[in-house]
């Protein structure tokens, strides 16, 4: 500012310490500078003359010194008075001093210099590296005394910036804390009465959190009140666990519960049960209307990646919110529907938000009878496999069978695997299904192999719908084909796309699969979204176009999306397949863009095992048939056809 006298920045201050060099002959008071000069220069501090005491006076008065060289012998006022003045004021009286003289046996100037405070006495011709030794030791020390003056002075600016910045801080803060102390004072009270938390993120923990819970029960009762609970649960936790380590998983916890914390309010809970398993409750007015907005909020931190060990880690959260006393009447079965609204959104989309009403829990009942038949299933053999074929293009003859799964319910009677599996989230229970199913279509296999008349060499197809790709899901598929003396090219195993979007952790896997001979598909693509890039990376032999596509055909775009899918595979080097194919139209389609082969109710639907049989051996016959004459026409496609009805 224009006027200002405010005091320099000590930081900008540039320290220099001076040298005072005091003799009343001028070739003395010159050769003394001629033999400090170099060093002045090399070690920064500024040289500085006077030719008498009183000269030597006015200086000390105006500048501080490192050290003065002091001539003992002058006219007037000599070395020793002009020392005892220089020691007597209190500014200067720590100034070292170092006394020159030509007599050299004179002990008595010697003695009396040192009565006066010097700090040295040299004799002339004084040794050059000697001089400059001594005054490089007081310039040093006095360029760390200006130092540590230039910081003590920063601090003291700074200490007093501080003070004045606090002071607004703390008065801005006062005024926001004011209206959030009561509630801050029950929660604190609350948790210290406690005193129990998860070791791992310090949040509160299962214990305490259902002593808080029921104390928010009883309260609401009391005062007719109302509060909501949210039930949080991160998705792909157990993946990201178990590929990236257990310090990994564990500060993702860290983070995740910090990020839980900045959502909400000071007063409310938020605890670990367990596991990936958080829960949140909203107490106040307002509560339950306010739970949506939290969730939102939660699940909008909970969308940004987390950043550990240089790592970009992508999860979300799937939230079931419960309110009492709407949905309950006790905190164990608030705690009970909240986990299950939870379960429920997870099984909708994950990272979304569910609220609990009472036909959730009749599906949930649903779902765990399904379950419980489910296991009897397996013990009671009631599974079977039906075979749907895949014809190729444009001859139409039998190249591929899809075997699906099918359960022979005692009551409902043939229900297909899309009707029972998705809802059971025993991972356990759908591994021992579909390890059942690899066996039985092996086991298939290998019976129709060992007929006494030959049959069409087709693949075997199977969906991995029901399996996440695991390290060891090779070994195991790899296993049943040995167990059956079934070679790996019989196999094929079609993956739904949604199941190839974590690349990293499932190229290893598939490429062990396709080293050993067995083909991969990709199913329902365009259903899930996938990379290109990731298709060029995963060992594909082939994509099947998803059936609503297919279905599309001839409107709604339908058409160019199978021809963008049938050019992207074209480009990758892949087979193309169309599943779904129900009228001559689609075919014709299909067939006119380059389609590969086709599979759907036109061709055939699903057949037992005797009746895919029956239609293998009717194409065998019309292959022999046509084979002897090379000149005869092929069959035309709805001729072929005609044999799988």
């Amino acid at each position: 500012m224009i006027g200002s006298h405010s005091q320099p920045d000590p930081r900008t201050v540039q320290i220099i310490p001076k040298v005072l060099l005091v003799n009343d002959d001028a070739a003395s008071l010159l050769a003394l500078e001629s033999l400090l000069a170099g060093a002045a220069r090399a070690q920064h501090y500024e040289l500085l003359t006077a030719t008498s005491g009183h000269d030597a006076l006015r200086m000390v008065l105006t500048h501080d010194f490192a050290v003065i060289l002091l001539d003992a012998n002058m006219p007037g006022m000599d070395g020793f008075e002009t020392a005892e003045a220089i020691h007597s004021h209190p500014r200067t009286s720590a100034m070292p001093i170092i006394f020159i003289t030509a007599h050299y046996d004179d002990e008595r100037h010697r003695l009396e210099a040192y009565s006066k405070g010097a700090a040295d006495y040299l004799f002339t011709p004084v040794i050059p590296q000697v001089l400059q030794t001594k005054v490089a030791v007081f310039v040093d020390l006095t360029r760390k005394n200006l130092e540590l003056q230039a910081k003590t002075r920063e601090l003291s600016l700074l200490n007093q910036d501080l003070r004045v910045q606090r002071v607004q801080d703390l008065e801005r803060i006062n005024r926001a804390l004011e209206q959030e102390v009561a509630e801050r004072k029950v929660a604190e009270e609350r948790a210290q009465a406690l005193s129990i938390r998860d070791p791992l993120t310090n949040l509160v923990n299962r214990r305490s959190l259902i002593a808080q819970l029921e104390h928010a029960v009883a309260t609401a009762d009391r005062h007719q009140g109302e509060f909501a609970l949210l039930f949080l649960d991160l998705d792909r936790f157990k993946q990201i666990n178990d590929s990236l380590g257990h310090e990994v998983g564990d500060e993702l916890l860290r983070q995740v519960a910090a990020r839980l914390l900045a959502a909400v309010r000071v007063s409310d809970v938020v605890a670990r049960l367990g596991g990936d398993e958080f829960v949140v409750l909203l107490e106040g007015r307002g509560a339950p209307a306010n739970a949506a907005r939290v969730a939102r909020k939660i699940e909008q931190a909970h969308s940004r990646p987390f950043e550990i060990n240089g790592q970009r880690i992508a999860t979300s959260t799937s939230i079931g919110i419960g309110l009492y006393p709407q949905d309950a009447n006790s905190a164990s079965q608030l705690m009970k529907n909240a986990d299950t609204a939870m379960y429920h959104a997870k099984q909708h989309r994950r990272g979304s938000i569910e609220f609990f009403r009472e036909e959730l829990n009749t599906r949930e009942r649903e779902r765990a009878q399904w379950v419980a038949e489910l296991h009897a299933a397996l013990e009671r053999k009631e599974f079977e496999l039906l075979f749907q074929p895949r014809a190729a293009l444009p001859d139409g003859a039998v190249c591929a069978l899809e075997a699906l799964l099918y359960w022979r319910h005692p009551r409902h009677g043939l229900i297909a695997a899309s009707s029972f599996l998705p809802d059971v989230a025993d991972r356990l229970l759908l591994e021992q299904v579909c390890e059942w199913m690899l066996g039985a279509a092996c086991s298939q296999a290998a019976a129709w192999r060992a007929q006494p008349a030959p049959l069409p060499e087709v693949v075997m197809a199977l969906d991995l719908a029901l399996l996440q790709i695991r390290p060891e899901l090779a070994a195991r598929v790899l296993a049943h084909l040995r167990t059956c003396k079934l070679p790996p090219g019989w196999l094929e195993l079609e993956i739904p796309e949604h199941l190839l979007l974590n690349t990293r952790d499932n190229v290893a896997v598939l490429r062990q699969l396709k080293a050993a001979g067995v083909r991969l598909t990709v199913d329902d693509f365009g259903s899930a979204g996938a990379a290109l890039a990731m298709l060029r990376e995963l060992p594909l032999d082939a994509m099947k176009i998803d059936r609503a596509f297919v279905r599309a055909i001839g409107i709604d775009g339908g058409t160019d999306m199978a021809a963008a899918i049938v050019h992207l595979g074209r480009a990758l080097g892949l087979r193309v397949l169309a599943q779904g194919v129900h009228t001559e139209e689609q075919l014709a389609v299909l067939q006119s863009l380059g389609c590969d082969e086709f599979q759907g109710e036109l061709l055939s639907p699903p057949l037992r095992a005797p009746a895919m049989l029956a239609l293998l051996r009717d194409q065998c016959k019309t292959d022999q048939t046509t084979s002897p004459n090379p000149n005869r026409a092929a069959p035309s496609t709805s001729k072929k056809r005609g044999l799988s009805r």
